[in-house]
């Protein structure tokens, strides 16, 4: 059974993101005037972060190089990639063997097997959890992976139901640490023999949610143990559908969730969950994201907080990444206040951007909210599901560092 408690009264939020209207107004007025500020570059992210008994290594991409054909390019920067990984690793006295989670975005879905087949070299045996979508990257770049590790020496262990069939693909279905449980992206497959479970995104979300519940109860844990979901949609149609069966298993006090439109690995999926779960007790912090959404503003496991996607979407700003930066920011701030954080606590972000092009006036902003010790960070080229969106923000905090 998992501990549960709820923090904060319940408010109705809308757009998958807090209402500007219950944030303090000099905290808005501040990111605005420093967006106008001149000053010097800041770094956006760190290459590793360190805290709380995790490692977290920002996204990594190669610039282009071969030109010789596609497939020998996605395979040099593949190692490219991994390699620069394991040095990452090395400078956090960690290895590519205490690695728990991979987040690998394409390009071209098309160039999965390629990828897979020098990714396995890197991860022989019990490789960890991972989740693979095709995104936008910038100029050149064909692979970007980001990770999560342990330390080395630090316990780790890679899990399946006993009755399910081993991936033939180069990832773990679950690997346990500590209190935490990652779970790969799932699609619609049925796990004891891993053929495809056809049918429309209810049916496919239906079964994923179903597989995610085995694979929690092979780590004695439940739906109510989730703390964070990153839900891929192929279109953003199918947001309602998806919901629907998304709420039946997470009705009440459900994780926090930052949700994309990206492209899938497979014809046939048309959505991809990944999740991560805790064993520790778990509280809801402030009211669900909207009174539609089963998404929590943040969830506390711990000492971890974990902040659902934030966007900035007004009235006035439609088309303005630097104005939506300013309240998506504003945003992330007040659901860290709830849990009695900063910005400082923050150890990881996932940024969605629909427009790579629009980074910089994005990191304007960003870069003034994380100034002296920026978290490790993972930025895509992906659509929203609010179609005006410009930029989403999910991030990890950790408390007492």
């Amino acid at each position: 059974m998992a501990f549960l408690a709820r923090w904060g009264a319940r408010v109705p939020y809308s757009n998958g993101a807090l209402r500007a209207g219950f944030l303090p107004v000099l905290v808005v007025a501040a990111l605005v005037a420093l967006a106008g500020q001149p000053r010097a570059a800041l770094p956006p992210s760190r290459p590793v972060v360190s805290a709380g008994g995790l490692v977290f290594v920002s996204g990594i991409t190669s610039a282009a190089a071969d030109t010789t054909g596609k497939s020998t390019e996605i395979d040099r920067q593949t190692h490219a990639v991994l390699d620069e990984l394991r040095q990452r690793l090395g400078t956090a006295s960690s290895t590519l063997g205490d690695v728990v989670s991979v987040t690998v975005g394409l390009r071209h879905a098309s160039d999965y097997d390629a990828m897979n087949a020098i990714y396995g070299t890197y991860f022989p045996e019990n490789p960890p959890t991972r989740t693979t979508i095709a995104v936008d990257l910038p100029p050149g770049a064909l692979i970007q992976v980001s990770a999560i590790a342990v330390p080395t020496g630090t316990s780790h262990i890679a899990m399946q139901p006993g009755n399910w069939a081993k991936t033939p693909r180069p990832y773990s279905y679950i690997m346990r640490t500590g209190d935490l449980v990652f779970i790969s992206g799932l699609v619609s497959r049925h796990g004891t023999d891993d053929s495809i479970v056809p049918g429309g995104v209810d049916v496919q979300t239906r079964t994923i949610l179903d597989n995610a519940g085995t694979l929690l109860r092979t780590v004695g844990l439940t739906y109510d143990n989730v703390v964070a979901a990153r839900v891929f949609l192929t279109d953003d149609g199918d947001f309602e559908a998806m919901n629907a069966e998304y709420r039946r298993r997470f009705a009440d006090m459900p994780p926090a969730r930052a949700t994309a439109i990206t492209g899938l690995m497979g014809h046939d999926a048309e959505v991809e969950i990944a999740l991560v779960a805790s064993s520790v007790f778990k509280e809801t912090m402030g009211p669900l994201v909207s009174p539609t959404l089963p998404v929590s503003t943040a969830v506390r496991a711990g000492s971890r907080v974990f902040v659902s996607g934030v966007t900035g979407v007004t009235d006035t700003n439609a088309d303005d990444p630097t104005g939506q930066s300013v309240e998506a920011l504003s945003h992330l701030k007040h659901a860290l206040s709830l849990a009695g954080l900063t910005p400082a606590d923050v150890v990881d972000t996932t940024m969605y951007l629909p427009r790579l092009s629009e980074l910089p006036s994005v990191d304007a902003i960003y870069g003034g909210v994380f100034v002296d010790q920026p978290p490790s960070r993972t930025v895509m080229g992906a659509k929203l599901v609010s179609r005006p969106g410009l930029v989403e923000i999910m991030a990890m905090a950790i408390g007492n560092r």
